[in-house]
């Protein structure tokens, strides 16, 4: 069966590619539109109270497959094949291709080319952007907003160890869902930090450790080297060392940085064993 996190069908309404393969009333080719807030909710219903699937960040693609005339609209995100609700307010339609990303953990977007203005946005890490002209100081968007130039890196440059981009994140409040220095968890870590290091990666912790690198027997857990991934059930770290990863966990509601052993033996005690190790 397809997973329904990256289907998009519903009784009522699915992508016209998926005609054929599954049920529903009526196939639609979909709406291509972008991310337009600097974070968007991707929702599993159209409700503001409805629990957080993932976050689309400023300037993703999306395909809109339809709307509830609510403010709500339902679609498939570009960069992972995520689907759910998005508020209607976060899109709007392409326009210039972007030219650059957010490179630092976070940055500001300034209605003028003044750090005395009041911001007009706050971007998150990864958050996509179209350059008009850049000066010594500030970056102007297509959309007329000025960014730091120097938080900002060409959409071609890619970190080169993602495991110093997640260190980044390090005391970030913990979010089911979260993909931002405002909030982020487990898996939303991990595929952060290895899409600004040029890796595409999933959004799940069970979607990455079914697709993401080699894998390295468990007995080799004294062996681990910077960069290899840990999975238990429904959670996944990122290795700094021999002894250390970094993680983004509910038990210290932050990123955090903790030994392996105590991980590990913490984790255990709560009914969970390592289910295996990748390499990237």
């Amino acid at each position: 069966m397809d997973d329904p996190r990256l289907t998009p069908a519903r009784p009522d309404v699915a992508a016209k590619y998926l005609e054929g393969k599954v049920k529903a009333a009526r196939f639609v080719n979909g709406e291509k539109c972008v991310v337009t807030d600097a974070i968007a909710p991707v929702r599993t219903a159209p409700r503001a109270d409805a629990m957080l699937q993932t976050q689309a960040l400023l300037g993703e693609h999306v395909t809109i497959y339809d709307r509830n005339g609510e403010g709500w609209a339902w679609g498939q995100l570009g960069s992972d094949g995520y689907v759910g609700w998005l508020p209607d307010h976060a899109l709007g339609q392409p326009g210039a291709a972007v030219t650059h990303k957010v490179a630092a953990i976070r940055t500001f977007a300034f209605p003028g080319p003044s750090i005395k203005l009041p911001p007009a946005a706050t971007l998150p890490l990864g958050a996509t952007i179209a350059v008009n002209r850049t000066d010594d100081v500030f970056a102007m968007t297509d959309a007329g907003l000025f960014v730091p130039a120097q938080h900002l890196a060409p959409i071609t440059d890619h970190a080169a160890d993602f495991v110093a981009i997640a260190e980044l994140f390090v005391g970030t409040p913990y979010l089911w869902g979260g993909k931002s220095s405002l909030g982020i968890d487990c898996s939303g870590l991990v595929q952060v930090a290895l899409t600004a290091s040029g890796v595409g990666a999933p959004r799940d912790s069970d979607m990455q450790e079914a697709s993401l690198g080699a894998t390295v027997p468990v007995t080799q857990l004294h062996q681990l080297r910077r960069g290899d991934l840990i999975f238990w059930k429904g959670h996944v770290a990122i290795v700094r060392d021999a002894s250390t990863i970094v993680h983004a966990n509910a038990y210290h509601m932050a990123t955090a940085i903790e030994p392996i052993r105590d991980a590990v033996s913490r984790i255990s005690a709560a009914g969970h064993e390592i289910t295996s190790i990748k390499r990237l």
